[in-house]
């Protein structure tokens, strides 16, 4: 009865739940996520749009995959940690997109304390994943322009398994610690998320005790997951342009940057939107402008990853022509 009421009168019912949680300040079970508070016709726009861009999502991502795992010419070390990002856009999405869909359908939808939980840990997790596989995937490209002679060895397939699972390990480990301090603060106020997903700063909004530990945990764990990275990956493209500059023929030139230019495209999106939401002072900033910010590292993102890595990309748009040539003529 009382969500019913919410999807009626969206403002009125949000100011007497809260009103009612204040009141009785019981522990909290659940969240109530807004979304978008927009009229019906938006919301049901904004529902088919994310439904289409949620399917072309799995199907870049799951073709990406599928390539990589099939075709011979793409069994490279850069091939094989763009399949990793695509693990990584398939679990963000996979995590986020459907209850968004849910909520735009239901203006608001409730979500309880563990699958909020839940939730936030798989989505920093992927995140954090994706932090540290753009990373190695520019010191690939680093050894691969800057120590041709020295590649192979260096990044064998052994050692592209190694680092795939550090980072996979290292993005779910730092935020389990991370998630069970977040799990273990005080909710007993209001419970109502004006956000699209179950994100720290909304969360912590809503926490009713001291949370001077979480905001330290917040910055120490940034240290390896964010910043480290973010250095590595800037002396790593400052020693490739250097590189670059130094080969005499301008067709070189270009050869040696096509190897990367679609990595660094896809770094400057994805650290550009995170650093634009967690770093970049929020003063001033609106709640909406808030959301649409989060929509793009959590669904721009995604999307455009396979297709950048396609479109610009003759070793796998060769390896789409073989795979369709052999599904015709079987």
């Amino acid at each position: 009865m009382e969500q019913e009421f919410l999807s009626l009168v969206p403002t009125a019912g949000v100011l007497s739940a809260i009103f009612l949680q204040e009141i009785n300040q019981t522990e909290v079970t659940e969240f109530l996520l807004l979304g978008f508070q927009v009229s019906r016709v938006l919301r049901l726009s904004l529902f088919f749009l994310f439904l289409v861009v949620y399917w072309l999502i799995i199907f870049g991502n799951l073709l990406i995959i599928t390539l990589v795992s099939t075709s011979k010419i793409l069994h490279t070390p850069m091939y094989f940690f763009i399949s990793q990002l695509s693990i990584s856009d398939i679990l963000l999405s996979n995590d986020i997109v459907p209850n968004l869909l849910h909520i735009l359908l239901n203006n608001g939808a409730t979500i309880t304390f563990i699958g909020c939980m839940t939730q936030f840990y798989v989505f920093g997790a992927s995140e954090a994943s994706e932090c540290l596989l753009l990373t190695v995937m520019s010191y690939d490209r680093y050894v691969a322009i800057c120590n041709p002679l020295r590649y192979s060895s260096t990044m064998s397939g052994g050692h592209c398994e190694i680092l795939a699972a550090i980072c996979w390990l290292s993005g779910f480990s730092f935020n389990l610690i991370y998630i069970i301090t977040v799990a273990k603060l005080d909710f007993c106020g209001p419970n109502i998320i004006d956000h699209l997903f179950c994100d720290i700063v909304p969360l912590l909004d809503l926490a009713c005790s001291d949370t001077f530990i979480v905001h330290l945990e917040t910055y120490l764990i940034g240290i390896p997951i964010l910043i480290i990275p973010t250095i590595i990956i800037v002396v790593s493209y400052t020693y490739i342009v250097s590189a670059i500059l130094r080969i005499p023929s301008s067709t070189g030139r270009q050869k040696a940057f096509s190897t990367c230019s679609s990595h660094l495209i896809v770094v400057s999106i994805f650290y550009g939107t995170i650093f634009s939401v967690y770093v970049v002072p929020t003063k001033g900033r609106t709640v909406t402008i808030s959301k649409i910010l989060s929509l793009l590292y959590t669904v721009f993102t995604p999307l455009v990853n396979p297709i950048i890595y396609s479109l610009r990309n003759k070793d796998i748009r060769k390896a789409i022509e073989e795979t369709v040539h052999r599904r015709v003529i079987w």
